[in-house]
This record gives structure tokens, sequence and C-alpha cells, in this order.
């Protein structure tokens, strides 16, 4: 007989991811729809679903191999097969959100309310998410959450309350705010779409209710105005492709068992992660329980690690300076050799491309985002003791920091995260990739080498949608610059034309096209405008096999 604690037991947690993965299993293709605009290549749905799915199995497979598994190492499992099973933004998000939440629910005492556990557990969700992004933007999935735990913050807070009350309360506010996300971003409104990972979030609050209370809430409809097309992709915010960034990666471990409770390492870590984030980038805070990883690129080292000694006592320290090129400061495990890099691969002719030039090759893309323990998996089986990842694509980047710091901490092996937006940057910085010299010359080259190479791409939009370049019909050319659809044409070779001469409009000595499925002839028609317009300017031609662009685009 499983020990009851504060009512909460791990059987109830077991059929609440039960019920979620089922229910996001039914929702994934609605919720990939929200992203559909106006190119089929949106994945929240699946994304959340494979991520939930992951702590599923995970927590199966443990309990049947050890039926008196009790609540807190259920939990912690739990949280670390998530993260492991996450697959892009939204993915990592969710992980994060589900480790507070059962986090919050193993700590809590016997004598504590069942409802007003459970409502500080879905507070301590809403901040994880909240802490998971760099820069957050409301209108998504983090306003669902924020209004969902306030509401279930004051539904607790009422005499009397009971757990299936704070429960139904958040749900029902989770909808409500998912209904008002168009009116916070107007993107949102123009394609007349909810967010997507929001409306992903209120799937699985849904199922936290109906565990609760045993009924199903009223199924979701759109509200008045707005339908099943997505909002348009960005490039990632914040992200400067034409800087070479700061001078200086930091890396350490952060003990917070001194914090006298985890509300206090909560605001300590929250206190860290406010201090780092000016200071430089590709900023990552992850762990828990009194041991965090903390990577950031930055120019004042000192400001670094003083934040990090005002949250706890960081000890492990890494500095490199990229500039002078100090890799002494890195540890090295005997039992490792070599170098190698790990790339994210879109279409077989990528990965074909990618594996020529040594890369050990996982498998991505639209639709198919690897997930975290997939990406840690392909760095530690590497065998290298230093090790470069190229995520290629914006919705993977934040996976591949998270599995970088894990092999680190887990493994001592030294990675190198180099936030590549797009395939074409990610075979721009293979390209001057040479083992042969200093880890931390070879990363900075390659970094350098990917945020100068200006990318395009050309596709064919799926839905009658308004773009930044305006309205576009099914059927319509359209051309992509920097994950912003640029250019709305009716005519594939004309829309690539123009991308093109835009990404050369700032000068460039080589110009790389990628075909895709169906764009080998596009793409040759494409290299004889480059030698015909601009007879200075090299050309190189690639199979890709992505679906989806016919066309990717570089110049450099």
């Amino acid at each position: 007989m499983e020990p009851v604690t504060h009512g909460i037991t791990l059987d109830g947690v077991a059929r609440f991811v039960d019920i979620a993965t089922d229910a996001l299993s039914a929702a994934r293709e609605e919720i990939d729809a929200l992203n559909v605009y106006p190119v089929p290549d949106g994945d929240t749905g699946t994304n959340m679903f494979l991520t939930v799915s992951a702590a599923r199995d995970a927590l199966r497979e443990a309990r049947a191999d050890d039926p008196d598994l009790d609540l807190a190492a259920g939990m912690s499992l739990l949280a670390r097969a998530a993260l492991m099973g996450a697959r892009g933004n939204s993915g990592v998000i969710l992980s994060q959100m589900l480790r507070a939440y059962v986090g919050h629910l193993a700590a809590a005492g016997l004598d504590d309310r069942r409802a007003q556990t459970v409502a500080e557990a879905l507070a301590a969700a809403t901040d994880a998410s909240y802490a998971a992004v760099g820069t957050p933007v409301e209108g998504t999935i983090l306003t669902v959450s924020r209004a969902a735990s306030d509401a279930a913050l004051a539904a607790a807070a009422r005499p009397g309350a009971r757990a299936r009350d704070v429960f139904t309360t958040a749900a029902a506010a989770a909808r409500t705010a998912l209904a008002r996300t168009p009116e916070q971003l107007p993107v949102l409104a123009q394609a007349g779409v909810v967010d997507a990972g929001g409306r992903g979030l209120t799937v699985v609050l849904d199922a936290v209710e109906t565990t609760a209370t045993g009924r199903r809430p009223a199924p979701y409809t759109a509200p008045i105005g707005t339908h099943a097309i997505p909002q348009p992709l960005h490039a990632a915010p914040g992200e400067d492709l034409t800087a070479d960034g700061p001078a200086y990666e930091v890396m350490y471990l952060l003990d917070t068992t001194a914090s006298p409770d985890p509300a206090a390492e909560a605001a300590a870590v929250d206190a860290l992660r406010a201090a780092l984030g000016p200071l430089g980038d590709s900023l990552v805070v992850v762990g828990g329980d009194g041991l965090w990883n903390v990577h950031v690129h930055v120019d004042d080292v000192g400001a670094a690690v003083e934040a990090g000694i005002a949250a706890g006592r960081p000890h492990r320290i890494r500095v490199t300076h990229f500039a002078e090129q100090v890799a002494a400061s890195r540890q090295r495990v005997p039992t490792r050799d070599g170098r190698r890099v790990v790339a994210v691969a879109a279409g077989p002719g990528l990965a074909d491309l990618f594996a020529s030039a040594g890369a050990t090759v996982v498998p991505g893309g639209p639709g198919q985002r690897p997930s975290t323990g997939q990406l840690l998996e392909a760095i530690v089986d590497c065998g290298a003791r230093e090790v470069v990842v190229l995520p290629n694509d914006a919705d993977t980047v934040r996976a591949a920091e998270i599995a970088a710091r894990t092999a680190e901490a887990e493994h001592d092996v030294v990675v190198e995260v180099i936030p590549t937006q797009a395939q074409v940057q990610g075979l721009a910085a293979i390209s001057v990739h040479e083992p042969g010299r200093a880890f931390d010359a070879d990363v900075r080259e390659m970094t350098a080498t990917a945020r100068h190479a200006r990318h395009g791409a050309v596709t064919v939009a799926a839905r009658r949608a308004i773009t930044m370049a305006g309205p576009c019909e099914p059927g319509d050319a359209l051309g992509v610059i920097a994950g912003d659809f640029a250019v709305v044409g009716s005519d594939l070779h004309d829309v690539a034309c123009d991308v093109l001469e835009r990404l050369l409009a700032g000068g460039g000595e080589l110009v790389t096209v990628v075909a895709g499925e169906g764009g080998t002839d596009l793409a040759a028609r494409l290299a004889a405008h480059v030698e015909e317009r601009h007879p200075h300017v090299d050309v190189a031609v690639h199979e890709g096999g992505q679906p989806r662009y016919p066309l990717l685009v570089s110049v450099e």
C-alpha cells in the first residue's frame, strides 16, 4: 500500500500523466495547426505530447520494476524524464513546469492543506515557465499559466476549499486567458489564432481537472474571430546575427543548499537569472534541489561570478576567454579524446553534408525536432572530450543548451553550443571547423562565421494569411529572410531571386544554395542567376532533401 502524503499519491500523479498524454495525443494536430502560418512546419502540439509521453513511459517502466517506488523518487524520475524528452521551446518550457509542479508536491509537509499545496505547486510551475525563457512575452503559454495559478491561489484561500475546486478554477481561468491571447499579441490577431503553447497548456490543465474530479471539461472551441491557422515564424528574440558576441564563457555549479527553504532557493535563482540576463547572452540556469548548472557568455566575468555568490556557493568555475583562446581552464577526461561536432540535420542530403564534414548527425527539423535526451546521447556517445553542437534551428537551441550543460555536469565533457538558427548557418559554421586548433579558437571562428551568414529560404503558402510582406493565398510563393516572411509572389524562381538580391545587398563572396524536395531545377536556375548577375560571387549548390522548403540560401 502506497503511503499517503497530504492526500497526494504517486498513483494519482501517474493517472494525471496518463490522462495528459492521451489528451495531448488527441489534440496534437489541432495545436500543430495553430503554428501552420502560412507554412505547415509548426509542431508545438507534437513537441508537448512527446515531452509528456516520455515522462509517462519512464514512470510506467520504473513502477513496473519497483512496485514500491515512493512519491519522492517517482516525482524526481518524472521530472528528469520530462526534461530529457523535451523537444522544441514548448517542450522545454513544459518540462520545466512539470519539474517545478511535481517538485513542490513532493516537498510538501504532511500537515499542509492539499488545496493550498496544489495551488502553490501551480504557482511554482508558472514561475518556472517564466524562468525558462530569456525574454518573457505575454500573450503566450506564460500568460495562460499565470492566469491559471493566480486563480488557483485565490480559490485555495477560500474557507473549505478542496483540491478539485482549485483545479477546476485553474483550468477555467486558463481557457479564458487563452481566448484573450490575440488581444495581447498582434501577430496572433492578424493570423486569427490563439497561442499554440497556451492551447497545449489548457489541455494539460484540463487533464489535471479530469484526474481530480473524474469529469472531462467541455470540448474546447476557438473564440469567435479565431481559427486554426498559426502565427508567423520569427527569429529568436534579441538575436543579433551581425555581432560577434561577448568575449567570455562562464560556467559553474551553484550550491544553494544554504537557502533555508525552497521558496528562498527559488527567489535566489530568480535573482541570479535577473542579474545575469543583462550581462550577456546564451544564458542557461537549470537544476534544482540545491544544485544548479549556470552557463552564460559575458564580457564581465567578475559580475557573472558575483551574481552566483549572491545566490549561493559557486564551484567548479570555468572561464574561457574566446579572444585569447585560453583553453587551459577546461578540464578534460583522459578516456575521451579529440573533438567532434554534433549537428541537427533537417533532411537526408543535409545529413550527408554534415556527416561528410565529420559531424555526428541528429535528425531534426519541423515535426521531428530532437529531444534533449537524443542530443545528450549524441554528445556523450560520440566519445570526444570536446564537442561543438549545431542545433541549426531556433526551436532546438534551448534543448541543445540543456543537453550540453547536462553532459558537462554528468559526464565531464566540454561542450559548446553555437546557436545556429538555420541549416545553412550550420553548414557555414562547419565549413571553417578545424579540429587541429585550440578548442576556443575553433568555437570562436565557427560562431563568427555562422553569425555573419545571412540566410533565407523559399517555400509555398499552405493557408491564407497575413505576413510581414502582406497577405498571401494558398499556393503563393513565399520568401523568408532571417526567419521572417519578407516576400510574397506567384513564381518560386522570381521570389528566390528577390530573396537572393536582398541577401546580397549587404555584399558577399559566396552564395550557398541547398535544394529541398522538388527544388533541384529551382536551385540550378538560381545558381545561373548568380553567375549571370554577380560573376564575382562564387556559388555552391547542394542537395539537402529537406521537406517544405524547396530552397535554402545563405550569403557569406
